[in-house]
């Protein structure tokens, strides 16, 4: 019997409310029994075809013959049977009838053990989700500081907070940081803090293109809102600067209402794992086991390749040849408006007096401190800020900036430099310095 598509599974969902447990439950299934499977065939055969090629000396047409051995076929189905009766005829069932047993689960919201389920395998699998329909995939909905979807009125000033690559909306904070979102809420200036989650598995500048569509609607719907602040993380960053783009372009009113954008370790030139696999595959693909993990390594979503070179336009990608792109970088600029308060924020792992080439390029782990303070050779990419809208954070990897109370410091600093400097002057009279802030940089 055939695998079924996912428009002749149990249900699928087409609306734009975030997932409950119920859609998970559907979602694990229709992973087990839809076209995923084939991905593991090809992948099965790659094994093989390596093992043979480098071990025994096959060439292409050999292993084809090989495969054609009824010993080797058969071998073949029965690994593939197994796949599919656990799968398609056991376990996705059998989470199909808890979904039965218990009908509540399609009002339960996730947990948030779950919500970071689901964010990361959004971020693996993303594309693939949208493409079959499959209830995982996430949609662009706003939250509010306590967690739930943003409803009522807003007015005032607006904080919206982006997360990066397989993450979500419960990730500003952690248990020894309230996050920066209770930094803000403390100066008491009628502040509202909204987190965004999203697929970050789509294309970068198609979630642009959505979060300057979600902007749009929330001032329509909310006039009384006086400016925008937005906070990105990693990818969140190129998708605030890909709504930015795209709202100027699309004429939208919000745009004028951002008063201050900040990006933290974000990849404006790219991330240098991502580029480092693709050199990889690309350079060294004539030994087995780089073909194996390049093979791998192509199930990606369209959200991690775009982190190649920090693409965040249509362009960027839409005329490649093949959906993995090009070693090359072949990025249209995309200038950041003039009116717009921007400032870039990178973290190292290296110590401040304790300097490390190969630390520095590494930075905060996934991105290199150039990157995330947009410099670049070409004058065409370059984000040409000023050195005080910069800040370096020794001694912090890619997650803590996130979080991290002395990053939380300065965005104050940033966003109410008034209140920050009778701060300083305060802390003076009591012979606290700046230096007090463990791995800051402050610029």
């Amino acid at each position: 019997m055939p695998s079924l598509t996912p428009l002749h599974e149990t249900y699928c969902k087409w609306d734009r409310t975030p997932p409950s447990q119920a859609d998970l439950l559907e979602g694990l299934a229709q992973l087990l029994s839809t076209p995923l499977n084939n991905v593991v065939q090809d992948f099965m055969r790659t094994i093989q075809r390596e093992i043979f090629s480098s071990i025994f000396g096959l060439d292409e047409q050999e292993f084809k013959n090989l495969q054609n051995r009824p010993q080797i076929a058969r071998f073949n189905r029965l690994s593939m049977s197994l796949l599919e009766n656990y799968g398609h005829y056991l376990l996705a069932p059998g989470l199909r009838q808890i979904i039965e047993k218990y009908p509540k689960l399609h009002e339960k919201p996730l947990t948030p053990t779950l919500h970071f389920l689901v964010g990361a395998v959004n971020g693996v699998l993303g594309d693939y989700l949208l493409k079959y329909h499959n209830p995982m995939a996430l949609p662009m909905v706003l939250y509010d500081h306590y967690g739930e979807i943003q409803r009522g009125d807003l007015s005032g000033r607006v904080v919206l907070f982006v997360h990066g690559l397989c993450m979500n909306h419960l990730d500003w904070t952690n248990r020894n940081n309230g996050g920066f979102g209770e930094k803000l809420l403390a100066q008491r200036d009628h502040n509202t803090m909204l987190y965004l989650n999203y697929n970050t598995g789509r294309r970068i500048s198609a979630n642009g293109r959505s979060l300057a569509n979600t902007l749009e609607d929330l001032i329509q719907r909310n006039p009384r809102i006086t400016s925008i602040d937005i906070i990105g993380h990693s990818m969140g960053g190129l998708v605030a600067r890909s709504a930015l783009f795209y709202g100027k372009q699309n004429m939208h009113q919000w745009l004028h209402m951002v008063e201050n954008l900040v990006c933290l370790g974000s990849p404006h030139h790219g991330a240098v794992l991502e580029r480092f696999g693709f050199a990889v595959q690309e350079k060294l693909g004539r030994f087995p086991i780089v073909k194996l993990v390049g093979h791998l390594v192509n199930i990606r979503s369209n959200g991690i390749l775009d982190l190649r070179y920090g693409s965040v336009r249509d362009d960027d990608w839409e005329h490649n040849e093949a959906r993995i792109g090009f070693f090359d970088d072949n990025r249209k600029p995309a200038p950041l408006p003039s009116h717009i308060n921007t400032y870039l924020v990178a973290g190292t792992l290296e110590f401040e007096h304790r300097k490390n080439k190969t630390l520095k390029v590494i930075g905060d782990y996934l991105v290199s401190v150039k990157s995330a303070l947009g410099e670049h050779p070409n004058p065409r990419f370059q984000l040409k800020l000023p050195e005080s809208h910069k800040a370096i954070f020794y001694g912090l990897n890619h997650l803590e900036i996130q979080y991290h109370s002395s990053v939380a410091e300065q965005i104050v600093h940033w966003f109410y430099p008034e209140k920050a400097q009778h701060h300083q002057l305060h802390a003076h009279e009591h012979m606290i310095g700046l230096d007090d802030f463990e791995g800051i940089a402050l610029t």
